[in-house]
């Protein structure tokens, strides 16, 4: 009770301090991006990330609520659930099914701010809605394109990429590809330097600048510099091996990375699983720099220490671990980000916490920093107590789904034939799988926490996980209506 009662009146204290001005956001996100930074114990080489985190709280449980692009961002962004929703594919935009609902930048602006989008934010490509316009005071910017056309492009003569182990195709380019290119030949370090301009025209009133960076998504195609800090052979060795007892439906055939639609028998070797190891590391140190270039202009911005600052990956991803590539399952590797939130007289700066957060908490967390009414129906929590106090909770669970076929609007029949619901506590990782049509279980998984934190051994019949698996069990079909029959 004495922490709840001071957390309640350092939240109050910081309402009055925020209400006589309101401060900006700096609502940063990136694409693909599984908690590897060093803050988070990686071997990855992430200083402007890491100079983030000392001044922020990190959340070092925070969880997507579908593991791919349009899902996840459109719950986050909507601060509503999938199965609310209903996006759980890439190629319907969010507006269809809900054509009036509140957006995250689209509440602000409606507030009185400035919203701007520069890179991804909204899901691209697949639909044929182009981002969200409604939500932005200006045009967005670079928000709509293919990953696959993320070409190299400078004057003169194209370097030579110096890395061609791995014979696949991401659109128009390699999937691996190793050029002496300024970094902004690509996109990000384009998005980083729109970001820098666009901060210096935001004086009057206060501002939501959205940037979406497209790293470390694939393909790996960071400039040959960031490829050169890392040494292959000292990366973290791969383990491939399927956890023991996981049913096949847990799993996926990997399209995204390895193309297996074109060639279903097509397998890795060693060393092309290696280079797109070192690949991804080479995104994320190519993401980070350009993250630099924002937060240095940010720092010499006059508003800067009225700027609440957020930053999440919009899902994990496999780097071959569990024979996948990709995301699109319910694992921890695809379902657990990273999170960092700052805000003006921070009291927890440098902070972490290892209280559950999903990323459908982010719109009304950033609601209460900056004094806004409430938008009714949200469906997340907002996580200004854990901000305030880094030992307190407000969820007891994290929520995650992800349908099968993986990419079912792939397929003829447009419509998933399973859905997999999981739940994330503080000892497991428990999923259903239930057929869509009929709600009947199919297979099932619990992997324990921390003993297991790779989630190598499907633990469904463990003795010593069964009061846990009946906690997860109980959450489960109280957060999901279709699951109580």
């Amino acid at each position: 009770m004495k922490h709840r009662a001071l957390c309640i009146f350092l939240t109050l204290l910081s309402s009055i301090s925020l209400a006589k001005e309101k401060p900006n956001v700096l609502f940063i996100m990136a694409d693909d991006f599984r908690p590897e930074l060093a803050s988070y114990g990686s071997t990855a080489i992430t200083p402007n990330l890491d100079r983030l985190a000392k001044k922020s709280m990190k959340f070092e449980r925070a969880y997507c609520q579908q593991a791919v692009c349009n899902p996840s961002r459109s719950s986050m962004l909507t601060g509503l659930r999938p199965d609310t929703t209903k996006i759980w594919n890439n190629s319907t935009h969010f507006r269809e099914p809900n054509p009036n609902v509140e957006t995250i930048p689209g509440w602000f602006k409606k507030q009185g701010y400035e919203t701007r989008c520069v890179g991804k934010i909204f899901h691209n490509w697949h639909t044929t809605v182009k981002g969200d316009r409604p939500s932005w005071s200006a045009d967005e910017y670079l928000h709509y394109a293919n990953h696959g056309d993320d070409l190299a492009e400078v004057e003169g003569t194209l370097p030579e990429n110096k890395t061609t182990l791995t014979p696949l195709s991401y659109g128009a380019t390699v999937m691996c590809e190793c050029r002496n290119v300024p970094d902004e030949a690509y996109y990000d370090g384009r998005v980083a330097a729109k970001a820098v301009e666009t901060l210096g025209q935001l004086n009057d009133g206060p501002f939501f600048l959205a940037v979406g960076f497209w790293k470390p998504h694939a393909p790996f195609n960071a400039p040959k510099k960031y490829w050169d800090m890392y040494d292959r052979s000292q990366l973290p060795p791969l383990n491939a091996a399927r956890p023991q007892g996981a049913p096949e439906i847990a799993f996926h055939q990997s399209t995204e990375i390895l193309r297996r639609a074109e060639n279903k028998n097509f397998q890795l070797t060693s060393e092309q699983a290696a280079e797109m190891r070192h690949g991804y590391f080479a995104n994320i140190s190519y993401l980070d720099a350009q993250l630099g270039k924002v937060l240095d202009a940010l720092e010499k911005h006059p508003s800067a220490d009225n700027t609440v600052i957020t930053f999440v990956g919009d899902h994990g991803y496999h780097i071959g671990e569990h024979s996948l590539w990709g995301k699109t399952s319910n694992f921890e590797y695809d379902a657990h980000v990273p999170m960092f939130v700052a805000f003006p007289g921070m009291l927890t700066a440098g902070s972490s916490t290892k209280a559950l957060a999903e990323l459908v908490d982010l719109f009304p967390t950033l609601n209460e920093l900056c004094g806004l009414r409430a938008v009714p129906g949200l469906e997340g929590s907002s996580l200004v107590p854990v901000l305030m106090n880094p030992s307190v909770a407000v969820d007891n669970a994290a929520f995650t789904q992800h349908p099968r076929p993986a990419y079912f609007d792939r397929e003829p029949s447009k419509k998933p034939s399973h859905m997999g619901y999981s739940v994330r506590t503080d000892k497991v990782r428990y999923t259903e799988w239930r057929d869509w049509q009929t709600g009947e279980v199919r297979a099932r998984e619990l992997y324990r926490h921390p003993e297991d934190e790779a989630e190598m051994i499907n633990a469904i019949e463990s003795e010593e996980a069964k009061e846990a698996l009946k906690e997860a069990e109980s959450l489960l079909r109280k957060q999901f209506p279709v699951l109580r029959n």
